[in-house]
């Protein structure tokens, strides 16, 4: 084989292993035992996601979160959400932030929604100037109940069908957050 054609062909061998790469957006890697997941993948699928918008007491009170920002603290084992918040009552726009809130929070993988949802969430600050820099009872009543339905019922992150495929067997177990990275450990 010629050096022209044997140069062709390792060039199209690397091109190939890169495009292989890629094609594995959803996670950063799967090595063995573990599923590796950055801040940029999780705050991807929370911009799919946002804004979310609430009614409660029959419209008389409305929330929307928008603007998910997603960090994972150096030291942590916790991940942090920011959010802007707006805040209406008695049929005024809730669309536009009035403040904003911090949440922190471990994973946890649910099967049936086949997603990384948050677990054991805190509310670590909240700032509305409108409500003079402070929450009263039923804005803090209304954040806490939307924390606790989204903990239950909504993925920060929703595996794909892909990724699962690519499991095969292997059953998620325990999710950790470390290193400025959430990781999933597999079970056989």
């Amino acid at each position: 084989m010629n050096v022209r054609r044997r140069f062709l062909l390792q060039a199209a061998g690397i091109v190939a292993a890169g495009a292989l790469l890629a094609a594995c957006s959803t996670v950063s890697a799967l090595l063995g035992n573990e599923v590796t997941f950055t801040q940029l993948q999780l705050q991807q699928s929370l911009n799919r996601n946002f804004p979310k918008h609430y009614d409660k007491l029959g419209g008389l009170v409305s929330m929307t979160l928008m603007n998910p920002r997603l960090s994972i603290p150096e030291g942590s084992s916790r991940l942090r959400l920011d959010f802007d918040i707006g805040l209406g009552a008695l049929g005024s726009d809730s669309s536009q932030p009035t403040g904003r809130f911090a949440v922190t929070s471990a994973l946890r993988y649910d099967p049936s929604t086949r997603g990384l949802h948050l677990d054991q969430p805190m509310i670590e600050n909240v700032d509305v100037p409108a409500l003079g820099g402070v929450m009263n009872s039923s804005s803090r009543a209304l954040l806490n109940a939307w924390l606790g339905d989204y903990a239950r019922q909504e993925p920060v992150y929703r595996f794909d069908n892909s990724l699962l495929d690519r499991l095969g067997s292997r059953r998620i177990g325990a999710t950790e957050i470390a290193n400025g990275h959430v990781t999933v450990h597999l079970d056989q």
